[in-house]
């Protein structure tokens, strides 16, 4: 069924999530996962409901593999998939790390097949060559064109085709340089569809800001996949982001997945931790601003019903509860709030006379005050008042 007649059924899909944490992620500059930091990241990834893991890219080093192998023996609720190039050793090696599936990644650019020196003949041999050797090792096996997006349609079109009948169980479109936009993802998902029904997987990158809209996108257009990362850690500007396209899916009411969005702050916590990367206040989704509120119209609905100025409740991505942030923009609901939760009744008199000196401190140190140096301008009132 196509997405189009799906949405008019009402019919809810179910997208296979793929995260490239270990293997995309990591290759962002400078990030490097020790063993432990590696499975406890794969942990958390299984327990907060992603399908399959991209573990990384055993071909790297026998130390790489030997982590791979670690994380396999824990026999967690997910599909791991190494990942490698399309050349026999890379493959022999991913067998040798313990693993169920592989993903094969083959240039179908002209650029990138003009950087390896290769026409398209030599893709279309090497599909059959290595999907059929693949298949002696691994439950399953995917395939993926780098550079997709600024590949030639005919030239893609011709490659899934060969593809499945080389016995490929999924292709992966890499949008490799992040050039795509939303409408471009939907008519390359008809354009595809219409020549193979082989499952499709959009990998997004993050070059243009577009990622989780394309990679949400391909879902809307009938790919059956999507590859993120936490927190869109990944390769310059990295990828679509695990935390940003979950809260998308669940709000969307058109998609159903196993993932349980609670988990995802404490595993943006633990991959920012583990590759040095923190999170910025304004993260979509699991950044300190993310959830919090100076503006006093805003303080003041939100006071009646979180969901007012919110999106969704902090809870469900994990976080404790909203945060008023006392400044410039408030207003007397968050005065007499912050004071409500000390114990102080505060009249709308006193909360109006207090927010005028609040205002000029905020003007003053050009920022949103403490609690403290909030207390501390009503302390002073009083003491002037006796």
């Amino acid at each position: 069924m196509s997405a189009s007649s799906a949405s008019a059924t009402g019919t809810i899909r179910k997208p296979w999530i793929i995260d490239t944490t270990l293997r995309d992620g990591e290759q962002a500059p400078g990030v490097v996962f020790n063993p432990h930091e590696k499975t406890r990241i794969a942990v958390l990834l299984a327990e907060a409901g992603v399908d399959e893991i991209e573990i990384g890219y055993p071909a790297i080093s026998e130390a790489e593999r030997a982590v791979i192998r670690q994380i396999a023996a824990l026999n967690l609720p997910v599909r791991l998939t190494a990942w490698s190039r399309a050349n026999a050793g890379d493959i022999e090696l991913a067998a040798m790390s313990g693993v169920g599936a592989v993903h094969i990644s083959f240039p179908v650019s002209r650029l990138y097949m003009e950087l390896m020196k290769k026409e398209y003949a030599w893709v279309q041999d090497q599909l059959h060559a290595l999907i059929s050797k693949a298949r002696e090792w691994f439950d399953f096996v995917s395939v993926g064109g780098q550079d997709a997006t600024r590949s030639d349609i005919g030239l893609l079109q011709r490659f899934m085709r060969d593809a499945e009948a080389a016995g490929a169980e999924r292709l992966r479109i890499a949008d490799t340089v992040g050039i795509a936009t939303p409408g471009s993802v939907l008519a390359l998902g008809a354009a595809l569809r219409r020549h193979s029904p082989l499952p499709l997987e959009f990998h997004a990158h993050n070059d243009l800001g577009m990622a989780t809209a394309n990679a949400f996108t391909a879902l809307e257009a009938g790919f059956e996949a999507v590859s993120v990362s936490v927190t869109g850690l990944g390769e310059r500007a990295g990828n679509a982001a695990l935390e940003e396209l979950a809260m998308a899916l669940a709000l969307s009411g058109r998609f159903e997945t196993r993932l349980d969005t609670a988990k995802l702050s404490a595993l943006c916590d633990a991959v920012a931790l583990a590759s040095g990367r923190v999170i910025q206040d304004q993260k979509p989704v699991v950044g300190r601003s993310a959830f919090q509120h100076e503006s006093g119209i805003h303080c003041a609905a939100l006071l009646q019903d979180p969901l007012s100025y919110q999106p969704f409740l902090p809870s469900q991505v994990g976080r404790g509860d909203f945060e008023l942030v006392i400044g410039k923009h408030s207003g007397t609901a968050a005065i007499r709030e912050h004071f409500r939760r000390k114990g102080i009744d505060l009249s709308r008199d006193e909360a109006r006379s207090l927010l005028e000196q609040v205002r000029s401190h905020a003007d003053r140190l050009k920022r949103a005050l403490r609690p403290d140096e909030i207390d501390s301008i009503r302390q002073s009132g009083l003491i002037r008042q006796a």
